[in-house]
Parts: C-alpha cells; structure tokens; sequence
C-alpha cells in the first residue's frame, strides 16, 4: 500500500515538474515573430515521418547511424514495457499482463532485452567516439563544458537504466525457476526472457530468496525513478530533441534550398515605386520596425524551435566549408548560441514577473561575432547535413540583415559592391553603357 502511495506520488510530482518546465520552453519558442508553416500539410506529414521517425537523414554516415539506432529503436519500443510498470504500480500488482498475453508477453519483452543489449553496445561506443576516441566534430571548442558534461550524463544514464532492466529481469528470472516469485498464478516456473534467463542466474543464482527480492524491487524502482529523471532532465539538455523532432521537421521549410526570404517593409516600398496605386499596409505604430535580427525576439518561433531541437551532433559544422578551412563560423555554435541566449531571456522574464527587463545583451555581439556570420558561404550544406531539418543559414542571414542594414557595418567589400550597384547597376566598377563593350572586341 505504502509503494502504491509512493509511485502515485512520483507519478504526479514528476509529470507536473516536466509540464511546467515544458510550458516554459513553449513559452520561450513563442517570443519569436509570428511565421505561417501550415500549408501542404500532407508533405510535412511525409517529412516528419521520413525524417524524424524514419531516421532518413542520419544514415548519410552509417556507423554513427546504425549506433544511433540501437539507442532509438530501444527508446521508442522499451515504452510498451512502462505500460506494464505504471499497472503494477498503480494497482501493486506484479507482471499484470503476463497471464493473460501468455507467450506473446514473453516475446515481447524478450525483444526489449535484446534492443536493451543492442542499446548497450551503442551507448558504449558512443562514450568512447567522445571520450577517447575524441571524433573531430565532438571535441570543438563549443562543447567544452556543460556540452561535453550533458552528453555523459545521458549516456551514463543510459546504461543505468539497462542495468536496472536486467537486475529486474534477472532477479525474476532466478525467483520463478525456483517457485519463489511474489506474483501468483504466472504459468510455468520460468519465465524464459531471452537475456535474462542467462545472465539471471550467473549473476544472481547464490543470492537467498529475501536478497533476490531486494534486487527485484531496486531493479524495478531504480527503471522508474530514471525514466522520470530523465523525463524531468530533458527540458534542460540537448536531448530534448527526442520530443522536438517531430515538430520541429513537421515545420520544415519546403521552398528550395537557397531560396531566401524577403522583408516584407522593404518589398512594400518597392511595390510603392514601381505601382504609385499600391497601398501598403498602415504600421502599428506599437511595434517596433527592425530590419534582420539583433536578438532571439527577432527572429522567428520557427528559427526558435530550430535552437530547441539542436542535437550538438555537429554534422553541420564537419562539412561546412568555411570551418573546414579554419574560418570562425561553426553553425552548430549558431544553434547552441541562440539557445542559451533564449534560455537566458526566458529567466530575465521569469525573474521580472513576465516581462523582460533589458540586461544590455544581444545575441549579435555578445554570443554570436560579426566575424563567424560573414565567414558564412551561403551554401546551405548545414542545412542539408542537419539530421533533423534545422537551418542556421536562416539565423545567419538575419543578423547579417540587421548588421547592413541597421548598422550600416558591412564589409568593405560589400560596401564597394552595394556602391557599385547603386551608381553603375551592376557589382562592378564601370557603367552600364560599357558592359556589353568586350561584343565589339
């Protein structure tokens, strides 16, 4: 009785801890500008399911991807087996579903053993591709710290939970081949799950009765106190993207790569040159008009949850050109930088009752450098490497916006360029009328 109290309790404390956390991530998404992602929606439907569910894009490198997959497949389906936890610790009932699933149950958790195990090996190599094997794009500078410390706790949680579906699993299996088991009428003496019925008894085949129910019960309350951590850790690590996946490349944006937007203020008033019947819209004069982005609230919910959903796999940075060859610019560092900064608005605002209190920060300047943003090509491999459909080049773009034309701080280069267009209407130093001079040459 007084686990049953207990479980409901965990229960509830943990589901309303991550609500309220995920609220405010929701929150935090939403101080973006407004952004239209809901036409075609049967493409995005195809996308979310290809991409995200599907796992499309990883497999462009296959070890990583194969590994990867261990870890996702064993996430997605050891779920079925919380079902079963969240019955038997409602109702302090044991293997409720046993009885009557019969040799189906028994197949089923079987095969969350043997993704359990599959799930091991991936998170084994993956600690050692960070740690030892120091891979080039997970030892950048951008993931000293916290970075780096996140992708070990989850790993390392990951292989405690493991552990703790064995020590259930194994310790059961032990208890039912010697007629000793708590539950009652669960057929046979054995219940014959893949691993555990060899590991069970080698590890825990001398322990007496009493110490194989402690195990049991640690095995069972140690599965269900991670599952929680790690529900209620999700909102603070980059492995919230197990959730924003999903939307995240639902919300894909479908133009051509390449393809970039135009502002509408600026779009109006060439309209007005060309067409003098053209009306533009009236401007409310409550909101403040800003040409590119200075900070997160600039930017789009969009490009927001493109922050959210980042992995840190770095898959952008590796094959960027500009940071292949030395340059500043790591796009990966793009999508950590409005993170945090977003992160950090979202806490100005809960410490001042809701509203934002200005903190003499940016994300253009104080995270993110004039000089990572202009060594960016425009050439969109990020944007096509990214697992999970995020676009930096799109960040990247409105900053430099804001940076030429609320600043007034290109590039000399540029400077010469937008010079030349103005007086001559073409990037270069001589006049239209000779342009077409080298036909008469």
């Amino acid at each position: 009785m007084i686990s049953t109290i207990v479980f409901i309790l965990l229960v509830i404390a943990g589901t309303a801890f991550f609500t309220i956390n995920t609220l405010k991530v929701k929150r935090n998404i939403y101080l973006g500008k407004d952004l239209n992602r809901k036409d075609n929606s049967a493409e995005r439907w195809k996308i979310m399911t290809l991409v995200a569910l599907g796992q499309k894009k990883m497999f462009s490198r296959p070890v990583p991807a194969l590994l990867h997959l261990f870890l996702y497949a064993a996430f997605v389906i050891t779920q079925i087996e919380l079902i079963e936890i969240f019955a038997d610790g409602t109702m302090g009932s044991h293997r409720i579903f046993r009885p009557s699933l019969g040799g189906f149950y028994t197949f089923m958790i079987s095969f969350i053993e043997i993704l359990s195990v599959l799930a091991f090996i991936g998170t084994i190599a993956f600690l050692a591709r960070r740690n030892l094997l120091k891979v080039p794009r997970l030892a950048q500078s951008e993931l000293n710290g916290w970075p780096k410390m996140d992708a070990n706790i989850i790993l390392l949680a990951e292989i405690t939970l493991i552990c703790c579906i064995f020590m259930m699993n194994g310790a059961d299996e032990v208890l039912y081949s010697q007629g000793l088991s708590h539950a009652q009428n669960l057929g046979d003496s054995s219940l014959g799950f893949s691993i555990s019925s060899i590991i069970g008894p080698i590890l825990f085949g001398g322990f007496s009765e009493h110490a194989l129910h402690i195990i049991e019960k640690i095995g069972w309350w140690g599965h269900i106190i991670m599952v929680f951590g790690f529900l209620n850790y999700l909102p603070y690590s980059k492995h919230f993207h197990l959730l924003l996946a999903f939307p995240n490349t639902f919300f894909s944006n479908l133009n051509p790569k390449g393809q970039l937007t135009n502002l509408e203020s600026v779009t109006n008033e060439v309209k007005a040159m060309m067409d003098p019947s053209f009306a533009p819209p009236v401007a409310d004069p409550n909101v403040t008009m800003r040409f590119g982005a200075k900070d997160v609230t600039d930017l789009t919910w969009k490009q927001l949850l493109d922050a959210y959903t980042c992995t840190e796999c770095g898959r952008c940075t590796s094959s960027c050109p500009a940071n292949i060859t030395g340059k500043l610019l790591s796009p990966r560092k793009i999508m950590m930088d409005t993170r945090d900064r977003l992160v950090e608005v979202g806490k100005n605002r809960d410490a001042n009752k809701g509203e934002f209190k200005d903190d003499g920060k940016a994300l253009l300047g104080d995270y993110i450098t004039a000089e990572e943003l202009w060594a960016c090509t425009s050439c969109n491999a990020c944007v096509q490497e990214c697992p999970v459909n995020i676009d930096p080049l799109s960040i990247i773009i409105e900053m430099r916006r804001f940076i030429v034309m609320e600043q007034s701080a290109a590039p000399t280069e540029l400077n010469m360029v937008f010079t030349n267009m103005e007086n001559n209407g073409a990037p270069w130093q001589f006049s239209q009328a000779d342009r077409l001079n080298w036909k008469n040459e």
